[in-house]
């Protein structure tokens, strides 16, 4: 249980706390939110530090609304429960706002219901957060038909050349292909930032909510998929390289990798949804500077970083993606749209002798099979036109795709 008194507090200092963040560029999925949501509250998840505290003042910023917002993630209100909503509702009553911002609700168990309680009084509600099942299924169930929902990452290439003053070119995605784009570091250059905010998820949204007792495994597993971003990966193999007795412990892990927004894992391609969840996974890590920070890896392995940059440009554009994987013959991505293969993309760092057969070949494989005449082959800094029989390739530097 909280006090009134002690929640007025927390209130008024992060009032003030908000007030301080500087309202740096807009964000680009400011365009994409609703200024009113009517009686569906907005759901806004992303991983910690990714600029959430800023697109929300951006977001108030914007509005006539007078509004109204509070973090339920800090130690003073870490005892707030169901019940003390009640208390909640007082202070809300003597702010009279119009909007209702609530970061973080997600800790207090039976928040859904007091959210669909502030809906049916007529308020427009904003929840944020940094676990992704805020965007789940359970939330089907919990808010069913009553919630508009929306993903926020670090920044995007655009953003990160806007926040710099940099042209869209080679040089400045060299800089963003190696330092990522989470807000804070952009501006600090500091990698204990990033150290920091990967044993800030680690242990206090994975081990610390998920009661996890073996954080040693817990943390071996995710150092070693950082450390082979883009490779295929399965349950039963992992436990012979990592020593973790338990498959089922290790699909667990994967869960709550991916609800906490570190890592996205990539099914093979199949028209069975069986079969893409038997074949192995590609495993990708939200973003590239984080990689360099903690990988344990002493190789650059820059291709698979570039791959990686991809897909989760790829999942910030929220499309549907697979690998592809026939014959032998491999295409990292296909991008699909209501159900029919749109685009097929090949990641490769530098396209030279020794491996454009490989490269062109998957990439045709592709095509074949999706019946499409068009691919894509993304390098650094490479620009070419391939033309074999009806099918055209364009080579094209990956500055140029990710500012598309």
């Amino acid at each position: 249980m909280v006090r009134k008194s002690d929640l007025e507090v927390v209130i008024s200092m992060q009032k003030e706390q908000l007030a301080r963040v500087n309202n740096e560029i807009q964000r680009d999925i400011l365009l994409s939110l609703p200024e009113e949501t009517g009686n569906h509250a907005l759901i806004i998840s992303g991983v910690r530090r990714c600029g959430k505290s800023t697109l929300i003042k951006q977001m108030i910023n914007r509005e006539a609304y007078k509004a109204f917002f509070i973090n339920f993630d800090t130690p003073k209100l870490y005892n707030f429960d169901i019940n003390d909503f009640e208390i909640l509702d007082s202070v809300i009553a003597e702010s009279n706002p119009q909007k209702l911002y609530f970061d973080e609700i997600q800790v207090v168990e039976g928040w859904e219901l007091y959210v669909r309680q502030k809906l049916d009084e007529g308020f427009q509600v904003i929840v944020t957060g940094s676990n992704a099942s805020l965007l789940s299924r359970e939330l089907g169930t919990k808010l069913t038909g009553r919630h508009i929902t929306k993903e926020l990452y670090p920044f995007s290439y655009n953003e990160f050349i806007k926040l710099k003053g940099l042209e869209p070119n080679n040089e400045s995605f060299n800089i963003y292909f190696q330092s990522g784009g989470f807000p804070e570091f952009l501006k600090r250059d500091n990698p204990e930032i990033l150290t920091s905010l990967f044993d800030d998820v680690l242990f206090r949204d994975i081990a610390v909510r998920h009661g996890i007792r073996d954080i040693k495994s817990l943390q071996r597993l995710l150092l070693y998929l950082t450390a082979n971003v883009g490779s295929p990966v399965t349950a039963t193999r992992l436990t012979t390289v990592l020593g973790i007795k338990s498959t089922a412990t290790i699909l667990d892990f994967f869960s709550y990798f991916e609800q906490s927004w570190l890592l996205g894992l990539l099914p093979k391609f199949s028209w069975s949804y069986r079969a893409q969840m038997v074949n192995p996974r590609k495993a990708y890590i939200l973003d590239n500077g984080l990689v360099n920070a903690v990988s344990p890896s002493f190789t650059d392995n820059d291709g698979r970083k570039l791959e990686n940059l991809i897909y989760w440009h790829l999942r910030q554009k929220q499309k549907t993606v697979f690998y592809f994987n026939e014959t032998g013959r491999e295409c990292d991505f296909v991008v699909l749209k209501n159900n029919k293969a749109e685009q097929v993309i090949q990641v490769c760092y530098s396209l030279e002798y020794g491996n454009r057969q490989r490269e062109e070949n998957g990439l045709l494989a592709a095509m074949d099979f999706f019946n499409i005449d068009y691919g894509i082959i993304i390098t650094m800094n490479q620009s070419d036109e391939i033309q074999v029989n009806n099918k055209h390739i364009s080579v094209m530097p990956a500055f140029l795709f990710v500012s598309q």
